[in-house]
């Protein structure tokens, strides 16, 4: 503990619904231990910016309920630049800051990892990204209650396709992953999941939905995750709509609606751990590394295995799907 007296913290990429507790945790574990706490606004930026305002306990005082982040979030394509890493540095020493705890998802890590071989400044992630794709963890932060939303979102679509003979193409977030996609559509009842990491399933679409019909489905939600290779919900519906005659085929992106909210009671506890385990960490001198959760356990993830490795989707959840949407 005698190295590290003042730490920074920051949220940085995209918001996630359980932000708001993690920063919580961090300021006020970090009082615990008698250490001061700056919140770094506007993520990297505002590293540059010299954006920096002390937290104190009350600082953080009825925020655990709300979604977003107390600190705002942005992305910095000056802190990609060494002149503007450099600016940062500079700032943190003037500011008298030992130590930065960044929430966010694989960008945030990367600037950071790279920050922290240029500059002898520690640096612990905490993983807060909605489509729970960080590698070494087994959660994110944000995931539960985006997915939550997802469902009951889904839910009030297919009341409306059941009643009005539809066939709905739900989009939801996921650029890279299917995370959301695949656990929001087996829990929906989705009679099938478009994800990126399954090549060609908006191929057999007909086929499927075909067989459907073959037991009179008044309804049919195909799930959609937004970085699909044929080009999401919109895309996927156009080239099927001529198919489908019998169904009056709609389309729903999500978008960020999955974003915002208060988040869930599950979001708020590990928010709240991974927050705790963060500034531990830092007074246990670990720095390149992410906290997270695996089997329910804290771990500690180096940021070069967090960014560059990939998070599968599990195999048993796919042929789960399957079986379900006969």
């Amino acid at each position: 503990m005698g190295k590290i007296k003042r730490i920074g913290v920051l949220t940085s990429g995209g918001d996630a619904p359980g932000m708001n507790a993690a920063i919580r945790a961090v300021t006020r574990t970090a009082i615990y231990y008698d250490l001061e706490v700056i919140g770094i606004r506007h993520g990297y930026q505002g590293l540059i910016n010299a954006n920096f305002k002390p937290l104190k306990a009350f600082s953080v005082s009825d925020i655990i309920q709300r979604g977003g982040t107390i600190l705002k979030t942005a992305r910095s394509e000056e802190f990609r630049t060494p002149e503007g890493r450099q600016k940062a540095y500079l700032n943190l020493k003037e500011a008298g800051i030992d130590g930065v705890v960044c929430i966010g998802g694989d960008g945030t890590f990367t600037g950071a990892g790279i920050f922290s071989e240029e500059y002898d400044t520690p640096f612990v992630g905490v993983p807060g990204t909605i489509d729970n794709d960080i590698y070494g963890t087994d959660y994110t932060i944000g995931y539960d209650t985006a997915l939550n939303t997802v469902i009951e979102a889904v839910d009030k679509i297919r009341d409306t396709a059941s009643a009005h003979n539809r066939m709905f193409f739900v989009e939801v977030m996921g650029a890279e992953a299917g995370f959301i996609a695949l656990n929001s559509g087996i829990a929906t009842g989705a009679e099938a999941i478009i994800i990126p990491e399954i090549k060609g399933e908006a191929r057999n679409l007909k086929a499927l939905i075909e067989s459907g019909n073959k037991r009179k489905k008044s309804s049919n939600i195909i799930i959609v995750a937004e970085g699909d290779e044929e080009g999401g919900a919109i895309a996927i519906a156009n080239k099927l709509k001529d198919d489908f005659t019998d169904y009056d085929v709609r389309v729903s992106v999500l978008g960020h609606l999955q974003r915002g909210g208060s988040p869930s009671a599950v979001d708020r506890v590990n928010a709240s751990r991974l927050g705790h385990a963060a500034v531990e960490a830092l007074l246990d001198d670990q720095k390149s590394v992410m906290v997270g959760l695996q089997n329910d356990t804290i771990v500690l993830v180096p940021f070069r295995k967090a960014i560059k490795l990939n998070k599968t989707i599990s195999p048993s959840l796919l042929e789960l799907a399957n079986i379900l949407s006969i």
